[in-house]
């Protein structure tokens, strides 16, 4: 430690890291300037993407080996960018192609080495750049430098001497690979256009490593800060599912790799290798666990199955308790639908097959030679979710048991399985803003006029009166017999003379209106309307008239709904009937908003938030499919058209933010079987709780019996 000075303070070399406040100050002379914050926190923060990768290929290699390197690890790197010198290459599908258009390798080097500076040199901290026919294990590539040090100018991989040059000079052999930091590459690009004009190589790996040498005076290493780059060279005719050399297991890079098919035989080998690596890690970490636990107050006792995973979540109360889906090989009985029994099919079939075929698996391990095992049934499954921990199986299976003599009997036999949960990974989302425009949607029926007025008053207090960017379109739909009488009387005079009213009060407000003539108001004959009159960029937010808006909802559907990416499908939180939930009581206070006695209306897709572009897009699709068969679009909502035509995430989430009182739905009959249903469900569903619900019961049948 460095030595104290005299009085006992820290003495010179030792810096004494505490926190200080700073204090705000804003001088009053000066006029206040609002501060620019940055899109993301890690910008202003200063933070750096931990590593790109660069892989230089050719005419010859690009829809080849330059292929197999996309299957094989691009997947596994943050960014990967793949650099040739071909003039408007034809790029192979689901790869970031950069062409330079001089295929010279020394030019190539030099304008990729430019390219990464200009537009990624800000932005990570580490560049590794190796060839086409070169295999790099990924994940050990990016286990390396997470221990490197970053203020350190790096040059990094499988040194090589010069011909005919200093003895203590090295390059990176460039068919391995090399990493370089991002100080290093600072440093290099102003001396990139000397090194180009002063220093004659055949080869590009040796020109840039005689420009880092000749300017900067940095030599490439095999080790740095006690890590290894560790390489292999393979030779011809290799297999590598024989490679049993500990140089081989070992290697970061090999090279040379001379088609696909050896490139992926070298990524089956190294998987595999992997995967062994971490099964024993799994079981060391587990017998390490067993052999703290037996120190700990519980003992053995407080070994948890499997070892390792969390403990299953214990209950503290019985509305708390994680019931148990009980399924057979055919059937669930547990369904999505609420019936109590439908056939098992799709991914919950997968599931359970996968699950019996490694219950049996996993029996055989542990009996044989002995005893083998085949299945004859399940006789009962039991599974649930627990999220705590993952999926939990208990299976009943009936079983075949053969000895190595040829004897078999067949017995029963009950395991436990566990689906962990894996690594929780976040998925990237395109950055979105909360100003963009909203344009609300109102379709109006004759059934929807007493709701009208209060529709109006909440839209004016919290979006106009808040200045907020909304703006309100309505869609009056008429029945053909009203449609002929507008003349002599428009059902819908009073709603536009309400609009005409919210227009004088605010001058800058316009409310458009679309009438339409329909006896079946089919929400997707009706948006098609409404698209036709609004830009492709437009935000929709389809409304109902019992829906109360307010900024915070508005702000949610600008941020869940993205263009080309995702549509937003709230699900509106319904308030019950209150003659049944209060029964002459005093209603809940107006700000308990989210307290109020009712449920989240799981069969209503009347809400939507989406892009004008994205519906345009599905409804092309949808109308390829259907032909001149209109009548289709009557079984049919938004969601379906969404659901089933186009390629973007649905997002179907609760939203607390919308809240509608309790009405009762008119439910149009002629309106598929299947939507009136919904209709009708919601409007039960809609009444009360399930208490509430006995005790009206309860207090009816008091009643009669008095």
């Amino acid at each position: 430690a460095p030595p104290e000075a005299a009085d006992g303070r820290p003495g010179p070399g030792h810096e004494d890291f505490r926190p200080r406040i700073v204090p705000y100050y804003r001088d009053p002379n000066k006029p206040y300037k609002k501060v620019l914050r940055t899109r993301y926190i890690q910008t202003e923060l200063g933070f750096h993407e931990r590593l790109f990768v660069g892989v230089l290929t050719s005419k010859a290699t690009l829809s080849t080996l330059a292929v197999a390197v996309n299957k094989t690890v691009a997947h596994h790197f943050p960014r990967l960018l793949y650099f040739t010198g071909l003039r408007s290459a034809k790029v192979p599908h689901g790869m970031a192609l950069v062409a330079h258009g001089d295929e010279r390798p020394i030019w190539l080097m030099y304008e990729t080495m430019n390219y990464i500076h200009q537009h990624f040199g800000s932005d990570y901290d580490w560049f590794y750049i190796m060839q086409d026919d070169t295999y790099a294990q990924a994940e050990q590539v990016k286990a390396l430098v997470t221990h490197l040090s970053i203020n350190q100018d790096v040059y990094l991989g499988r040194a090589e001497e010069f011909i005919g040059g200093d003895e203590q000079a090295r390059y990176c052999h460039g068919g391995f690979g090399y990493l370089l930091s991002r100080s290093l590459l600072l440093k290099l690009h102003p001396h990139l256009d000397s090194c180009r004009n002063e220093i004659l190589s055949v080869r590009p790996d040796e020109w840039l490593g005689r420009c880092i040498i000749d300017f900067l005076g940095i030599t490439c290493v095999s080790q740095l800060q006690g890590q290894h780059y560790r390489t292999y060279e393979l030779a011809k005719n290799t297999e590598p599912e024989k490679e049993e050399e500990e140089d081989f297991q070992a290697a970061l890079a090999v090279h040379p790799v001379s088609d696909m098919t050896l490139m992926y035989r070298l990524h089956k080998q190294f998987s595999r290798i992997q995967l062994d690596r971490v099964y024993q890690e799994i079981q060391d970490l587990q017998m390490q666990i067993r052999n703290l636990t037996a120190l700990t107050p519980a003992g053995e006792a407080g070994v948890t199955w499997p070892v390792g995973i969390n403990a299953p979540f214990l209950p503290k109360s019985r509305f708390e308790v994680i019931s148990w889906d009980y399924f057979t090989e055919q059937h669930l009985f547990s369904c999505p639908d609420g019936s109590p029994k439908c056939e098992l099919s799709g991914a919950s079939k997968a599931d359970v097959s996968e699950i019996i075929e490694s219950a049996v698996e996993q029996l055989n391990r542990l009996y044989q030679p002995l005893l083998r095992f085949s299945k004859r049934q399940l006789l009962n499954g039991y599974r649930r979710f627990d999220p705590t921990r993952g999926m939990e199986y208990t299976l009943d299976l009936l079983l075949e048991a053969a000895t190595q003599k040829g004897h078999s009997h067949v017995l029963a036999k009950r395991v436990s399985l566990v689906r962990p949960l894996s690594k929780v990974e976040i998925i990237p989302m395109p950055y979105v803003t909360e100003a963009t425009r909203v344009q609300l949607v109102l379709p109006l029926t004759v059934q929807d006029l007493d709701f009208v007025a209060n529709f109006l008053d909440m839209f004016a207090m919290n979006t106009l009166d808040t200045h907020d960017n909304a703006l309100l379109t309505l869609l009056f739909i008429y029945h053909p017999y009203d449609a002929q009488r507008v003349g002599q009387v428009d059902v819908f005079a009073g709603v536009k003379a309400m609009v005409g009213e919210l227009e004088k009060r605010y001058a800058d407000v316009k409310i458009p209106w679309i009438s339409v003539k329909t006896e079946v108001p089919s929400q997707v004959k009706l948006m098609d309307i409404v698209s036709k009159k609004h830009p492709v960029d437009t935000l929709f937010f389809l409304a109902s008239v019992w829906t109360e808006i307010n900024m915070e909802f508005l702000n949610r559907c600008r941020m869940n709904a993205i263009s080309n990416w995702q549509v937003f499908f709230p699900v509106h939180f319904q308030e019950f009937n209150p003659a049944l939930v209060y029964r002459g009581e005093q209603t809940a206070s107006s700000n308990t908003d989210f307290l109020r006695d009712g449920h989240f209306d799981r069969h209503s897709f009347a809400e939507a938030c989406f892009y004008n572009s994205d519906y345009m897009t599905a409804r092309t699709k949808l109308a390829a499919d259907i032909l001149d068969r209109d009548e289709v679009l009557e079984s049919m909502e938004i969601f379906d058209v969404f659901l089933h035509y186009s390629g973007l995430h649905l997002f179907r989430a609760v939203e607390p933010g919308l809240v509608q009182k309790y009405t009762l739905r008119s439910c149009n009959p002629r309106l598929s079987e299947e939507l009136y249903h919904r209709c009708v469900l919601s409007n039960l569903e809609g009444l009360a709780s399930r208490s509430h619900l006995a005790m009206a019961l309860f207090e009816q049948e008091q009643a009669n019996s008095t």
